[in-house]
């Protein structure tokens, strides 16, 4: 029988310091051991969160700008597709995503999920691999914090509409061998996925999906099985890049955001085989399996996560943790601390009495 061998992996933040003489860090970051792996597979699937400079910038920082050399890269490193549903697909504009995927089409690297319309960003990406048919279908939350949902005749990337996305799956299933569907969702640090999106991504099996491969928070989340059908509610970073605002603030990634999934799968006629976790560390030079033992049990507390059951409550006790005691924790290090003022102090404790209360 045919067996298709599946790498998947999530979020590559290219980003280059402004005013920065060469270009910023990519896949050649990859360590020998991770390029082998990627070899030894018939797709190798990424989250290209980022897009090329060239046009009015978007408002909203921060905005993740790659350059050429970044995009290149892709197909040295044994990258075969990315999606582009995701939040920064139109950080740079129309220009900025058209110089984008002009690239990635001159270099080989099949791209979905977003376009110039509706008809395009929704257009399902087909691949005939091994006499597979697999079909790869991106779609966007608005708890992604995007702004540009395509239109008729508008540019954007795919939303994620529940009902028209379930028939889209259903018809593509009497056609395809798979149904791959990867939703930029939830939000970011959150370390589990919220109970409506459970709800979704066991609706999307039910229509005919044979893997949910999720993205945006950042952080890896759990693995589960619906119907034998494996749900990755979010991969991770795989490259995390340092993210730049115009006035000179930089995001940095702490040891939990740098830690990624490779999810390896095996795809046949029947359905999806001997799927695998695999933990990948970035540390701002290279990026590697991690053999620390901190990524697998990064993996492992995720997928105990979804083994409870996640509550309503329980899903605002962790919105709680991410967006008010993170911040107030990140505030306690010396450098923020020496400039923080009387009134910052008294809306950090209003922030984490608010939180008490919801």
């Amino acid at each position: 029988m045919t067996t298709l061998r599946l790498a998947a992996v999530g979020d590559l933040l290219f980003t280059n310091r402004p005013g920065a003489a060469g270009p910023g860090r990519g896949l050649e970051a990859l360590s020998d051991e991770i390029r082998q792996l990627f070899a030894d597979c018939d797709l190798v699937l990424a989250n290209l969160e980022c897009t090329l400079p060239g046009g009015d910038l978007v408002a909203s920082e921060p905005r993740v700008l790659a350059d050429e050399s970044q995009i290149r890269g892709l197909a040295a490193a044994g990258i075969d597709a990315v999606t582009l549903g995701n939040n920064h697909a139109f950080d740079a504009g129309d220009a900025g995503f058209r110089s984008l995927t002009t690239l990635l089409d001159e270099t080989g690297i099949a791209w979905c999920g977003a376009g110039r319309d509706l008809a395009e960003a929704e257009k399902p990406l087909i691949l005939h691999i091994k006499d597979l048919r697999i079909a790869i279908l991106p779609a966007v939350t608005d708890s992604s914090g995007m702004y540009r949902f395509a239109g008729e005749n508008s540019s954007g990337v795919a939303p994620l509409d529940m009902a028209a996305l379930c028939r889209r799956i259903a018809a593509l299933r009497r056609e395809a061998d798979h149904v791959i569907l990867t939703p930029h969702w939830g939000e970011e640090r959150f370390r589990f996925p919220s109970p409506a999106q459970i709800e979704q991504a066991r609706a999307f099996i039910e229509a005919g999906a044979t893997l949910v491969l999720g993205h945006h928070p950042h952080v890896v989340q759990g693995l589960e099985f619906h119907r034998q059908a494996p749900i990755a509610y979010s991969l991770g970073n795989f490259l995390a890049n340092e993210v730049y605002w115009d006035n000179g603030d930089t995001l940095t990634w702490n040891r939990f955001e740098r830690t990624g999934c490779v999810l390896l799968a095996e795809l046949d006629a029947d359905g999806v085989r001997n799927v695998q976790q695999i933990p990948v560390f970035d540390d701002g030079t290279t990026i590697a399996i991690d053999t620390s033992g901190r990524g697998e049990r990064y993996l492992e507390r995720a997928n105990r996560y979804l083994q409870q059951v996640i509550t309503p409550l329980r899903y605002r006790r962790e919105a709680f943790r991410v967006r008010t005691l993170l911040p107030i924790l990140g505030q306690l290090r010396w450098e923020k601390l020496r400039r923080l003022r009387p009134g910052h102090l008294g809306k950090a404790i209003r922030l984490f009495l608010q939180g008490l209360r919801s």
